[in-house]
């Protein structure tokens, strides 16, 4: 059984009312309810600067709502770092960034997508990221993927989407969300519908299984054919919510729909109504481009050869603007390295900045900093990482460190009672092998954390914990500005920042023992990155 150690309230939550002050630029808070465990001035510094003068709103609204989408290889990404960079001089703090490979340059265009048989009407949806342009407007019939009972048959049915636009997904019985349904249908109605759901999926897979292709090679499969575009989609379980991700198609263009325009489409083209689409997808690729880490570094003045390094991922996928996944961290970590410039200029171990590029392709950003840094990774402290989303941190596994939960009592016992209580830690918790970056430094054997929301993992499955994320906000074409919360993601910077202090003023650095692993499992081993889009299996 998980031993979990929690930190007693010592008030209770109807003390956060008083962290709720405006976040507009120019109004501020007062600072009087905070509850300092300690008269450490520089705790007190950091909740000033981060309270009082917070950059989080202006840094989240230039990030996604000006630069936007951050995909890795584009101009967009390119241009993100260069603004992280500028920002940073700005605030007299030292940054670079690092070259660890390249990837393929892509920018996107405008989509449109129009249904114009049997009907007028605009369909939601855009052009899967990489994925190739129409040569102007296109107009084409709407087909199913072949139903054939072999890949023999398979290959003899693709004369048949010649010049059409294929469906390659199956269609959603409804796009109404199932707690929905459980809340209000007829219990018969919701089981109807289940049943028909799980009946689609299955008969779905079969026909793809026949093809002889998976999901993934199903569309450059598809090219031997030469369709006029593929078309598919990925319901996110919500509200007008897609999972909208990338292509390796070369060819014909991939476009991702909604659920209700894909649904519209599969009927009519099931019934033989005869579905026509005019699209216009623009793109432009830009061949291999480099790929960069960007870092951010305050010095320390007595041991400026060891390190705690902050860390959170700053490439996105496009569907949206990237805002909860991960734009929040990347804030977060900007904002805690200004806060941390201005009330510890001169830490006793160096504080590194990373905003990781990658992630999203297999965290390899982050594999490639651990792989070229060895000299780096033998003096860090500790690790940070912020990928949660949206707010405030409620929950940190120990990583299978055993000595790290005591540690973490201590820097907890030094933070504002508004942000320590609510912390629970996992202890001594299992070391992850990936979702996100902090995995590329534990293999390695570097204590490294990654913080989470949400009540943990003894009450809730922590990827179902998540204010919706993982339906309305991962990967979907809702990930925008809107979502952020910005009194946690404050929060979120200053703990981050007090964290980071309290690691660089240690006497000793991070013990890393590690737990005794459970039978028939082992401490995870590090893989190397992808430093090309051709090393790519994603």
């Amino acid at each position: 059984m998980k031993r979990t150690a929690r930190l007693e309230l010592a008030c209770s939550l109807a003390c956060l009312s008083t962290l709720t002050a405006s976040l507009i630029p120019g109004v501020t808070r007062g600072a009087a309810a905070q509850s300092f465990p300690s008269d450490d001035p520089v705790i007190r510094a950091i909740w000033e600067e981060g309270v009082e003068r917070s950059q989080v709103y202006q840094l989240g609204q230039v990030m996604m709502d000006s630069i936007g989408p951050r995909l890795t290889g584009s101009p967009a990404m390119a241009g993100a770092n260069d603004w992280a960079l500028a920002k940073y001089a700005e605030w007299g703090i030292e940054a670079y960034k690092e070259q660890y490979g390249t990837w393929r340059g892509w920018e996107r265009g405008i989509s449109h997508i129009d249904l114009i048989q049997p009907r007028m009407r605009s369909l939601e949806g855009m052009a899967a990221a990489w994925s190739p342009a129409t040569d102007g407007p296109v107009e084409a019939e709407v087909v199913i993927l072949p139903d054939a009972d072999s890949p023999g048959a398979f290959e003899a049915a693709l004369s048949e989407v010649r010049g059409k636009f294929v469906l390659v997904s199956r269609p959603e019985p409804s796009c109404r969300p199932r707690d929905n349904l459980e809340w209000f249908a007829r219990p018969e109605t919701t089981a109807r519908m289940a049943a028909e759901r799980e009946r689609a999926i299955a008969e779905w897979s079969e026909r793809v299984g026949n093809t002889g292709f998976d999901a993934r090679s199903l569309p450059e499969a598809l090219n031997a054919g030469g369709p006029a575009g593929i078309i598919r989609s990925q319901w996110s379980d919500g509200w007008g919510v897609t999972k909208i991700f990338g292509t390796r198609a070369q060819r014909a263009p991939v476009l991702d729909l909604s659920c209700e325009a894909y649904g519209l489409l599969y009927r009519l083209a099931e019934n033989d109504q005869g579905p026509v689409l005019r699209v216009d997808a623009q793109a432009r690729f830009l061949g291999e481009v480099p790929v960069f880490n960007a870092f951010a570094v305050i010095p320390g003045s007595a041991e400026p050869e060891e390190y705690v390094i902050l860390g959170g991922h700053y490439d996105s996928w496009d569907g949206s603007d990237g805002a909860l996944d991960n734009g929040t961290g990347a804030v977060a970590i900007m904002e805690a390295m200004r806060i941390l410039k201005h009330a510890v200029p001169n830490p006793r171990r160096t504080i590194i900045g990373a905003l990781w590029n990658g992630e999203e392709q297999g965290l390899n950003g982050s594999r490639a900093f651990v792989e070229d840094h060895p000299e780096i990774l033998e003096r860090t402290h500790t690790v940070f990482n912020v990928d949660h989303g949206n707010g405030p941190v409620t929950f940190i596994p120990m990583q299978g460190f055993a000595g790290a939960a005591g540690r973490f009592g201590e820097w907890l016992a030094k933070i504002p009672s508004e942000l320590s209580d609510l912390v629970t830690l996992e202890v001594p918790g299992m070391p992850e092998s990936g979702g996100t970056d902090h995995a590329s430094f534990l293999c390695a054997g570097v204590p490294a954390f990654s913080f989470h929301v949400g009540a943990g993992r003894s009450e809730m499955n922590i990827a179902d914990n998540r204010w919706d994320t993982s339906t309305y906000t991962w990967h979907t074409n809702r990930d925008s500005f809107d979502k952020i919360v910005f009194e946690d993601l404050r929060d979120d910077a200053v703990m981050t920042a007090m964290f980071a202090y309290l690691a660089s003023e240690d006497p000793d650095r991070m013990p890393r023992d590690r737990r005794t692993m459970p039978p028939g499992t082992q401490w995870p081993d590090c893989r190397p990155p992808a430093r090309t889009s051709g090393q790519s299996t994603r």
